[in-house]
This record gives structure tokens, C-alpha cells and sequence, in this order.
């Protein structure tokens, strides 16, 4: 199949040029099969207040941005996962939606916010879903939740052959030396689609990676330019989970002993 991401700039408030710029790019990612777009993809993302934050979120049912996902997918016949600013009520969620050619399939509520985002956000409250789309089953993290090993060992343990992961990434190097070991110790392939620019005091790192179930960088794109990335893999690689013919990273699990992790 064929995976990739969007490296780009979202504009801050600017939900028609967001959609005018994802739109500007589909002749680059048009043959793709699961496309991963950035962070809190039509908002923007460094709000000055509240009041910001709540103007340029949207419900998932009455969404423009949905609306174009979903238009983009039946078109192209393919599955994209991207950053949402979701508000539900009174609330706000950092949300990743997943949608495809028949419309919206899902969400995953960012689990661990980061710096202001507390400010603006409740923590996710929708758990760590996987979601079968046929040609693979995937996986979403968004951002800071990089940081904690359990939450992509849950993803794999619940069958995840793909990990998509939109940023904003604003410290540098340190998601992207840590996706890699995170392919490689759950044997799945992920793809962090990053952003680029800068937001008043954050400027977004960029380099938006793709990695393999063996720990191998297949792409990693620009610090500062906007970049489409598609490229082939061998989804069979990720349903493999032995390191050696005697050593299989999920039947070997000592999960009687690892109690401390919920205490």
C-alpha cells in the first residue's frame, strides 16, 4: 500500500486557507491509500486565548474541514487521518479524526496535552482505538503523547500494522530520534506528519518521518518546507512480530510483572 504525509504551515484561525491549502496539494497525494496530516489541522494551533480556541474549533457532525476530508477521500478513494481542534459542547478536545471514502470512521482524543494546550483542552477521553479499514488496521497519537512508550504497546497490542501520528512539534529532535525505536520495539510502521512555521514564540520543527517495523527512517522531510511524501510499503512487516525464530515481542511479554505501570 501506499502511505504518506502532508509537511505544511496551518494558518492561525484561517480554516478556509487551511482547506484552500491541503486542496493545493492533491495532485502530489492523490494516489496515496492513508495520507497523515498535522496537529489541530484547521485551526492553527498556538491560540492567544480561550476565546480563540473556541472560535476556531468545530463539532465533527457540522464541520467544514470534515466536510473537505471527506470530499478529498471519496474523490482519491483513500483514507486520511489528520489533527482536528474538536468541540464537543462546552468542551474542546486535541483530536485526530480518521476518515475514508465512505466518510467519517473515527477519533482518538490526545491522552497527554502539552504546555498550553492545558489552558484550552480537556485530556482525551476516548481511549486508544484501533480501527480495521480493510487494507490495514490503524492506530492514532497526536503530538506530545510521543513521549509515553505505553500508549504505542497498547496500539500494537490491540493489532495496529500503522501508527499515525499528526504534530506540532516545537522541540527540537527529540520526537523525531524517538519514532524509530518506537517502530521498532512495537514492530509497527509510523507516520508523524509534522508541521512547519512559527506561531509568535513557537517556531514547529518540521522533519516529518516515516518509519518501518525494523527501526528504519524510509523518509524523513525538510526542517522548513513544505513537503507531500508518498512512498510503497510491505504491510506484511508489521503482522510479523518475531525478532528471532524463538523470540516473538508479544508472546514474550512478562505481563505479570509489569504491575507497576498501573499503580
Amino acid at each position: 500500500m501506499k502511505i504518506g504525509f502532508i509537511q505544511f504551515s496551518p494558518t492561525l484561525g484561517g480554516l478556509d486557507a487551511n482547506i484552500e491549502k491541503i486542496n493545493s496539494f492533491a495532485d502530489k497525494f492523490k494516489e496515496a491509500d492513508l495520507l497523515v496530516l498535522p496537529e489541530l489541522c484547521n485551526s492553527g494551533y498556538n491560540f492567544e486565548s480561550s476565546k480563540q480556541a473556541v472560535n476556531t474549533s468545530e463539532e465533527i457532525e457540522k464541520s467544514e474541514f470534515i466536510d473537505c476530508l471527506k470530499s478529498i477521500c471519496k474523490q482519491y478513494d483513500l483514507f486520511i487521518a489528520s489533527g482536528f481542534n474538536e468541540r464537543e459542547g462546552k468542551e474542546l478536545y486535541n483530536t485526530s479524526v480518521l476518515i475514508g471514502a465512505d466518510g467519517f470512521i473515527g477519533k482518538y482524543r490526545k491522552l497527554h496535552l502539552f504546555m498550553n494546550e492545558k489552558k484550552y483542552f480537556r485530556p482525551g477521553n476516548a481511549g486508544l482505538p484501533v480501527f480495521d479499514i480493510g487494507i490495514c488496521k490503524v492506530g492514532m497519537l497526536v503530538c506530545f503523547d510521543w513521549m509515553f512508550p505505553e500508549v504505542w504497546r497498547i496500539l500494537a497490542i490491540k493489532g495496529a500494522d500503522i501508527i499515525c501520528h499528526p504534530s506540532n512539534l516545537v522541540l527540537p529532535g527529540l520526537c523525531q530520534r524517538a519514532i524509530p525505536i518506537h517502530s521498532l520495539t512495537n514492530r509497527v510502521y509510523i507516520i508523524t506528519a509534522n508541521r512547519t512555521g512559527t506561531e509568535d514564540d513557537f517556531t514547529f520543527t518540521g522533519l516529518s518521518t516515516i518509519a518501518n517495523p525494523k527501526g528504519e527512517v524510509l523518509y524523513q522531510a525538510s526542517e522548513d518546507k513544505e513537503e507531500v511524501l508518498i512512498l510503497d510499503i510491505d504491510i506484511s512487516l508489521a503482522r510479523d512480530k518475531k525478532i528471532t525464530p524463538m523470540n516473538d515481542i508479544m508472546d514474550d511479554r512478562r505481563t505479570s510483572e509489569y504491575k507497576e505501570l498501573i499503580e
